[in-house]
């Protein structure tokens, strides 16, 4: 008996773990532009608003890559079709969100909305 609490203890501690770790990515936009994400911060929203003027693919990618991160929209948007991205992002903190997601739709982009309500469900579906 003592075993088996044991067992279902250490289960559920990993159980808990696991799903600390694997939910940190899932935290990012969200299909709200006035939402910011768990990784914001001022002098990256500042570094974020030149690349993003500038039209700099190379330093917006450097930008998403830092601290290990691998976000999903870094296979969505290539070079090509970074400019269109940009206007997207632009058009959306001028409170233009409806166009904004229009050119996100067109770049295959979701709008943050996953089904399943959080219950593991949407198979990926709707995310970036």
């Amino acid at each position: 008996m003592n075993n088996k609490i044991i067992a279902l203890g250490t289960l559920v501690v990993a159980l808990l773990g696991v799903i600390a770790f694997t939910t940190k990515q899932a935290d990012a936009y969200r299909g709200d532009y006035t939402q910011v994400g768990p990784n914001h911060t001022e002098e990256r929203e500042a570094e974020m608003e030149k690349v993003m003027e500038s039209k700099d693919y190379e330093a917006w990618v450097k930008l998403m890559e830092q601290d290990g991160r691998k976000p999903g929209v870094l296979n969505k948007i290539s070079e090509e079709t970074f400019p269109k991205f940009a206007e997207a992002y632009q058009l959306a903190h001028e409170g233009k969100t409806e166009e904004a997601n229009q050119i996100r739709e067109e770049l295959g982009m979701g709008q943050g909305q996953r089904k399943g309500n959080g219950q593991g469900r949407g198979q990926g579906q709707g995310s970036i």
